[in-house]
């Protein structure tokens, strides 16, 4: 049985570390001695030596572009012996894995090199399996936060010099300024170097090839935000219009979320259930549907400061909103109708659009509401629960329940 490529491979992608040729393993090697075309970044072309004298592409820049590219290249080149440079391992946090799905794996040939992320742990004598990454590269910053807890050790990718001063930032203004940041710079290359110093105290300029290392420290008093569902409602910036605490946990736990899986929120008001959905896991993905132009802005800016900025805000009215959405938006595996459902089309909409076996709940606080939960129930089954929560506040010199207004919570599955 033959162990090298396939017949139809088309790419070979090849990781390289900041030490360039000289680090590369023999295998690596013969795939660029031997490639007609070799595609990369501008710096990683450059770490190449004379000897490997193929055609030097580097790819374009400007968002939305790579995809086109990579038809327009292989239309031209696929008759030639292809091979792509790629930073460290290129199928973990890489060029490698969006090649392959663009391409298909049988196509692809991946040749890693350690990644950054060992070379930081194996620098720090941290254990890998135990240590959260967090890309930055080509991503918002602020997915940091969602993994920040007292104690963590994290990882960031950085884009660029500019990312561990976004990274200190955004941990000072969180109530983490003590957190230990450890910003490698150009591991493995032979003037790597490491500069240490506190969220708070940050201010120096470091070599845009680099790490952060984040030892998570909070300050006294700093809220614990974990990931299960039933944040505070102070976590949450509203005006009102928020599915509080108790209810939202138990509006989570029947959504179910799963790795991966896609969430419409509709007349999302703060966003509080898009926005714990995707806390769920980092591969969890949410629409949160809000025509209301405050409402909705708000909804960005929870996000961004609860470490979801990639929920996606849809500033139109339902069903309307629904029935625009792009491909990758368009088939929810959940939708919870958190307001909006006396308006006509809506339920239709999301029952419409829902995948099998996808879950469907609706929260019903009015009158009317309930009379169109209660219908839908009666034609499509599913399960009804009435949601009742009291908190105790002060009366006078003692304290007493004061009720939150009921919720006729209504939840089924999608044969």
């Amino acid at each position: 049985m033959s162990t090298g490529p396939s017949e139809s491979l088309i790419l070979s992608v090849v990781g390289v570390g900041a030490d360039g040729w000289p680090g590369l393993p023999e295998r690596s090697r013969a795939a660029l001695l031997a490639a007609e075309v070799v595609l990369g970044s501008r710096r990683q072309l450059d770490l190449l030596p004379p000897e490997v004298t193929a055609e030097r592409v580097p790819w374009p820049t400007g968002t939305g572009a790579f995809a086109a590219a990579v038809d327009a290249i292989v239309a031209r080149h696929g008759h030639r012996r292809l091979a792509a440079v790629a930073s460290g391992d290129p199928s973990f946090h890489g060029l490698g894995t969006t090649l392959v799905r663009l391409l298909g794996a049988g196509r692809v040939e991946l040749l890693p090199h350690p990644s950054s992320a060992s070379l930081a742990c194996a620098r720090l004598g941290w254990p890998l399996d135990a240590t959260e990454v967090v890309s930055a590269v080509g991503r918002p910053v602020a997915l940091l936060l969602a993994a920040v807890q007292p104690g963590r050790r994290l990882l960031v990718l950085s884009a660029d010099a500019a990312t561990p001063a976004a990274v200190a930032a955004l941990l000072t203004g969180q109530g983490y300024g003590e957190s230990r940041l450890t910003v490698l710079q150009r591991l493995g290359a032979a003037d790597e170097r490491l500069t240490v110093a506190t969220a708070a105290s940050w201010h120096e300029r470091v070599d845009p090839l680099n790490v952060v290392a984040v030892e998570c420290v909070a300050a006294p008093g700093t809220p614990l935000l974990p990931p299960v569902p039933g944040l505070p409602d102070e976590a949450f910036e509203h005006d009102g219009q928020l599915t509080k605490r108790e209810v939202r946990a138990v509006t989570l736990a029947r959504l179910a979320p799963v790795p991966g899986q896609l969430l419409w929120d509709v007349g999302a008001g703060a966003g509080s259930v898009a926005i714990e959905w995707c806390r769920a896991h980092p591969s969890c993905r949410a629409v949160a549907v809000e025509h209301e132009p405050a409402r909705a802005d708000r909804i960005a800016r929870n996000a961004a400061a609860l470490g979801v900025p990639l929920v996606e805000v849809v500033r139109e009215p339902a069903p309307q909103a629904l029935k625009g959405l792009p491909d990758r938006l368009s088939e929810p595996d959940a939708v919870f109708v958190g307001g909006g459902t006396t308006v006509p089309g809506v339920l239709e909409a999301c029952w419409g659009a829902l995948r099998p076996g996808g879950r469907l709940v609706v929260n019903a606080v009015t009158v009317e509401s309930e009379a169109a939960v209660l219908r839908w129930h009666g034609e499509v089954g599913g399960d009804l629960t009435r949601v009742a929560v009291d908190r105790a506040r002060p009366v006078g010199g003692f304290t007493g329940w004061r009720p939150l207004m009921p919720v006729t919570q209504w939840a089924v599955t999608k044969p």
